[in-house]
């Protein structure tokens, strides 16, 4: 069974650069659909490893902890890129002067 293994300490060191690297770009051109792109593709490897973990066989049984952390990382991931998603999105917003897709975390950014 082939396992995307993101808990590898070089692999998840770099898509951390690589995640950094795309927020930086997205902050710098004020455009949110950069940082959208890891964001699908870290819910697309969530699904992927949701669906290797179940349906994993008896002889691949050794691998359940391995999935178990993707998952876990997956997750993490997800919700960094969310939360940068939103925050560019409300400098595009800002940017154009029209309205952003949720305003409700406006506190938040003012912390910033």
């Amino acid at each position: 069974m082939i396992i995307i293994d993101i808990t590898n300490t070089l692999t998840l060191l770099l898509l951390l650069a690589l995640v950094v690297l795309t927020i930086f770009i997205s902050h710098e051109l004020k455009k949110s659909f950069i940082v959208a792109i890891p964001l699908f593709a870290f819910l697309a490897l969530l699904v992927m490893h949701v669906i290797q973990l179940m349906t994993l066989s008896v002889q691949y049984d050794y691998n359940a902890a391995t999935l178990t952390w993707c998952i876990v990382l997956d997750f993490a991931f997800i919700f960094m890129t969310f939360i940068s998603y939103l925050w560019v999105d409300d400098l595009e917003a800002k940017k154009n002067n029209k309205k952003s897709i949720d305003n409700s975390l406006e506190w938040f950014w003012k912390e910033i």
